[in-house]
């Protein structure tokens, strides 16, 4: 990897395993990269693909008793032009789409950013994580179109403190798996979780969800966000 080379994933890896590469979008500074670094805490090989200006993280765990090599890719700043390098794309087998929950552009954002994931990878499973959710618990009872629209799975997370990070991250790995395996099987049982939630609280407040978003507009703010983010960049 020090000649910045990208990793082939249609083949094994060193040590015999099943290589799979989940990506992560959305706006600059929603967490995204908070979010890789909370799932793999102490676990994870940093890696720079200087020609390419990006950095993936290596994971190693079990999927139905099959050793994976999971990869997940940072953008490294690149969010930041609006359009990821067509690298970022190639190959991925699944897909992260977050956005920050203190700031509703970065919600507006994601068709966006949607729109682009389909052009390079049509058929790919991709989970849509609403990050930040620390800096204001009650963002958890409004309900987002967007991911219910295109059959995302959705998880209310935390970056912060933890919060459904390793759910959402397990799902995404097993969902990589299952599309690389050329099976559906894992999403449709994910969906199944779904409706099977929607159901169980049908009876709250349906006033947001017409909204299609939780987010005031009151947290655009830069300053909050840089609060709540750190130093972090992605």
């Amino acid at each position: 990897m020090a000649d910045g080379s990208q990793p082939d994933y249609d083949s094994k890896s060193e040590d015999g395993d099943n290589k799979v590469k989940v990506i992560c979008l959305g706006d600059s500074a929603v967490g995204k990269s908070k979010l890789v670094e909370r799932f793999l805490m102490d676990g994870y090989q940093p890696q720079q693909l200087s020609t390419f200006a990006l950095t993936l993280f290596r994971y190693k765990t079990k999927v139905s008793n099959e050793n994976i090599a999971v990869d997940f890719w940072d953008t490294a700043g690149q969010e930041r032009f609006s359009s990821m390098h067509p690298s970022y794309y190639h190959q991925a087998h699944a897909c992260i789409l977050v956005f920050d929950t203190t700031r509703k552009i970065t919600y507006k954002n994601l068709p966006n950013w949607f729109k682009e994931l389909r052009q390079y990878r049509p058929e790919i499973p991709c989970l849509c994580a609403g990050n930040k959710i620390d800096v204001d618990y009650s963002i958890t009872k409004k309900a987002f179109g967007f991911p219910k629209k295109h059959n995302m799975p959705f998880y209310f997370v935390s970056a912060s403190d933890g919060t459904n990070v390793v759910k959402c991250f397990r799902d995404a790995i097993k969902a990589a798996v299952a599309y690389k395996n050329n099976s559906t099987d894992f999403m449709d049982e994910i969906m199944r979780e779904l409706e099977n939630f929607d159901l169980e609280t049908e009876g709250e407040d349906k006033s947001d969800e017409k909204s299609d978003s939780g987010l005031d507009s009151a947290g655009d703010s830069q300053g909050k966000d840089d609060q709540a983010t750190g130093t972090s960049t992605s």
